[in-house]
């Protein structure tokens, strides 16, 4: 398997295109306004950016229901003004990942639209239907009683998703619908959507990161048959596209990584202990948590990925709450110097770098329901609309931030002490220091349970560096032999070392190299 050299350092920075910049005055974000600010993202650092869905879609999901894989929706421009983007992204030196969901299609999709008639045709076998109306798919949710054919189709999340048929790697032989992965129905899934990516990375993007990517094969409880697809799209891509990048939503390194992909998601549900850091009732970012079984989730899984280091930590994402609803002030630092120095590509999530906050009460946006206080417009400056949209308030697509003390970029970047300063300069460390880059190793020292700090190596072959993060305001302490030969980061106040032990000053974080 070929890996673009670019993954190396990359620093991903998460684009939700309906919220970043409106460059028509209609309300909704859309790739003319990306475009005018790439050279935002370059400047503070990052080197790739992941952008969620952007086909024509009816947005029931915010575009993770698409109507038509091959055309762009029309709020954010043309399939022309998308070439444009990944053609001034490239100018710069950056990458676009677009957003692949090959799980499921809209219920407007013509495809869908074929196969819901009674009529065996080309698409009849393109979703997992059963029979009969009568019987519904165990174990998941579907839409019955819409067509002339017979039977209830399989949806994934919502009921406006039906689920596409990549065959059931155990099918029930009672249950003549569940076709086998080699079927000629899933057979023909799959290369349909290769043709879907192949489309687009002609078109100029740089790879994807699939959504649900370990979701494709039914009754496939061991991962096996997921695994083998990808493994066929991979054999697809290294013949054809040997420099697309694959990032998968899949949260099982060890499987994700075998079929194929080059880095995997750690997911915010599931067993990952991910919540454990920001997102719980007493986060370990916020000062008062535990961090013993993330790192011993972690560990389980670096190793089971050969210690390839390729599990990619998020700030947050469009499914989460804001990273600042529950870590605040220099904690949100202390949570980036811990961020930006594990292995695998950061993901900084749009508006988490100048610290924007969840937005309370927000009647529910495309289907995004408690999401969509994550989902608020870009807070660019002071004017109005926070500089995202000229127009009016009331059109915004979802609505801002209201605090009159909001957060913006252009103050941000006014205050030295500011958040987008520590993140900025945090950013230029780690491309700084190869033992700080993606696929560099690393050794958890201390990670004892309900204790602070957490303590880890990152190591290359030129260097190794000592990482110690404390969100706690209170003084800490971690028995370490090791000598400190010079320091790449500190705030909040250096570590001192008696040769025995080392004393951590309360809320810090530190690189040192040993």
């Amino acid at each position: 398997m070929n890996v673009p050299k670019w993954l190396d350092n990359a620093v991903f920075y998460e684009i939700y295109p309906q919220s970043f910049k409106d460059s028509n005055g209609d309300g909704i974000g859309d790739f003319n306004g990306i475009i005018e600010k790439l050279d935002y993202v370059k400047d503070f650092g990052c080197t790739a950016i992941w952008m969620n869905p952007c086909f024509k879609s009816p947005f029931g999901d915010a575009g993770y229901d698409v109507s038509d894989y091959l055309e762009t929706a029309p709020r954010y421009g043309t399939n022309e003004d998308l070439k444009r983007l990944f053609s001034e992204a490239h100018k710069r030196g950056m990458h676009i990942l677009l957003d692949l969901v090959p799980g499921h299609t809209s219920v407007e999709h013509p495809w869908f639209k074929q196969s819901m008639k009674a009529e065996r045709n080309e698409f009849t076998d393109r979703y997992v239907w059963t029979d009969s109306i009568w019987e519904s798919p165990e174990a998941m949710g579907c839409i019955r009683g819409i067509s002339d054919r017979d039977g209830s189709c399989a949806v994934n999340f919502f009921s406006h998703q039906p689920a596409l048929n990549y065959g059931f790697y155990k099918p029930d032989p009672d249950k003549k619908w569940q076709q086998s992965t080699d079927s000629e129905g899933a057979r023909a899934t799959l290369e349909a959507m290769k043709d879907v990516m192949r489309f687009w990375l002609n078109a100029g993007c740089d790879g994807f990161r699939v959504d649900m990517a370990g979701s494709l094969v039914k009754n496939d409880e061991d991962g096996k048959g997921t695994v083998k697809l990808w493994q066929n799209v991979r054999e697809f891509l290294d013949k054809e596209f040997p420099n697309a990048a694959m990032v998968s939503e899949w949260g099982e390194p060890d499987k994700s990584l075998q079929g194929g992909f080059h880095m995997d998601f750690l997911l915010h549900f599931g067993p990952s202990h991910y919540n454990d850091l920001f997102r719980c009732e007493y986060p370990f970012f916020a000062g008062q948590g535990d961090v013993s079984e993330f790192v011993k989730k972690y560990t389980e899984n670096y190793e089971k990925s050969e210690r390839k280091g390729l599990i990619c930590i998020p700030s947050g994402n469009h499914d989460m709450d804001r990273l600042s609803r529950n870590v605040h002030g220099d904690n949100l630092k202390i949570a980036f110097a811990f961020l930006l120095s594990m292995p695998g590509a950061p993901f900084i999530y749009y508006g988490d770098e100048i610290g924007m906050r969840y937005v309370e009460g927000l009647t529910s946006v495309e289907g995004g329901y408690g999401r969509t206080g994550s989902r608020s417009p870009m807070q660019w400056d002071d004017s109005a609309n926070a500089g995202f949209s000229t127009a009016p308030a009331e059109k915004l697509y979802i609505s801002q931030d209201a605090s009159p003390d909001r957060p913006t970029v252009q103050n941000q970047q006014a205050d030295e002490n500011s958040l987008y300063q520590e993140v900025k300069q945090l950013i230029a460390i780690r491309r700084e220091h190869t033992a700080l880059h993606n696929r560099s190793e690393i050794e958890f020292v201390y990670a004892e349970k309900n204790a602070y700090p957490l303590v880890y190596i990152r190591s290359s072959e030129s260097e190794r560096i000592l990482v110690i993060i404390n969100p706690s305001d209170k003084a800490a302490e971690f028995p370490c032999e090791l000598t400190f030969k010079g320091t790449a980061y500190v705030f909040g106040g250096a570590a001192g070392s008696d040769g025995k032990k080392v004393s951590v000053p309360p809320c810090s974080a530190g690189f040192y190299i040993i």
